[in-house]
């Protein structure tokens, strides 16, 4: 059964869904990928993980945490889980490109199957698909958009505030 509310961050309001085993998702308006609303839950404001989310979260945005510390429940194919999960690798301020995520991965050719899992990444900012580049160093899509993909990076890199 999952639940669902909305917060508000910087980038405006965030849905956060969970289902018994953690935050499934974390979507800003206008996601690319967003699932309909109707996949969400009910709506359930007072459930524990989206306080601790909500406080995990204003700490990041404050510049006072790098690191989410929050039961993940990821949907998905086992592909799209393991690109996920080595999202959480990236550390915060830095970035690699597609190609370099799947070798760290164990993929060596598969970067653009790396880049389709990422862009559908239900967990934007806590698992950071945001610190993935092109191979050139720009900055390729975002299911959040290009700004804010971009505005993440200089936030992290300690070129701008969020706020």
């Amino acid at each position: 059964m999952r639940t669902h509310t909305v917060i508000d961050s910087p980038y405006g309001p965030l849905t956060l869904v969970a289902d018994e085993e953690g935050l499934c998702g974390l979507y800003m308006v206008q996601q690319r990928h967003r699932p309909a609303e109707e996949t969400f839950g009910h709506p359930d404001p007072s459930a524990p993980i989206f306080a601790e989310t909500e406080k995990q979260l204003k700490e990041y945005f404050a510049g006072q945490r790098r690191e989410f510390d929050l039961p993940l429940s990821f949907g998905g194919t086992e592909f799209q889980r393991t690109v996920w999960r080595g999202l959480l690798g990236i550390p915060y301020g830095e970035t690699v490109s597609y190609g370099e995520l799947a070798d760290r991965l164990g993929r060596p050719t598969a970067s653009r199957a790396v880049g389709l899992a990422n862009g559908k990444n239900p967990l934007g900012i806590i698992v950071p698909c945001h610190r993935v580049i092109g191979s050139n160093g720009d900055l390729t899509g975002y299911g959040g958009g290009i700004e804010r993909k971009r505005q993440l990076l200089d936030f992290e890199r300690g070129g701008s505030t969020l706020f």
